[in-house]
């Protein structure tokens, strides 16, 4: 396929890692668990079986978590793209009241509605609830996918289809751990 020259023409122009909401000072806590996927490793390869369509579902990968701090009452999970070509991350999962006991969520598990007992969504990329997988700008470069995973010391009570900006408001001074896993899809 020949490369697309909108995509070559925006590859210096990224929001940035500094704008994830890891990188908040109100979320910021110990990393004291660990997420990690079957699907891939981390800062490696997302597999082409989750990227994302403009019309119709795309299975969400598994991902699997360390036990948390035992005071963790609830996990919320963003999963964002801060290497579009815009002054803000995309988010591609927005998903709270996540069982910290769970210990994690099977393929396809973030799919709306959720199979996954007392889960909610917010609004990610293009007004979506649930998981919307990779679509970078084709000749743009590796884009990261960054599943955030922070566990909070209370639950939020957040109602489906809150906003991020309802989740960090939320979240702010609750969080007592957390954990990350990088992933990188490119659209040749």
């Amino acid at each position: 396929m020949p490369a697309n020259p909108l995509g070559r023409a925006l590859r210096g122009r990224r929001a940035g890692h500094h704008t994830l909401v890891w990188a908040r000072p109100e979320l910021s806590a110990p990393e004291g668990f660990a997420l990690t996927s079957p699907a891939f490793e981390h800062n490696e390869a997302i597999p082409e079986r989750f990227k994302g369509k403009m019309f119709g579902a795309t299975p969400s990968p598994a991902i699997a978590w360390t036990e948390p701090p035992a005071e963790a009452a609830e996990l919320v999970l963003i999963v964002q793209d801060p290497d579009v070509p815009m002054g803000k991350p995309a988010t591609h999962a927005l998903a709270a009241g996540i069982d910290p006991a769970l210990g994690g969520i099977a393929e396809g598990g973030l799919a709306n509605p959720s199979p996954v007992a007392d889960v909610v969504y917010g609004k990610g990329a293009f007004g979506k609830l649930g998981w919307v997988g990779p679509m970078p700008p084709r000749s743009h470069g590796p884009h990261a996918y960054v599943f955030q995973l922070f566990a909070l010391d209370r639950k939020l009570s957040l109602t489906e289809g809150f906003s991020l900006e309802d989740a960090l408001r939320a979240m702010a001074g609750h969080v007592i751990a957390r954990a990350r896993l990088d992933g990188i899809y490119e659209a040749v």
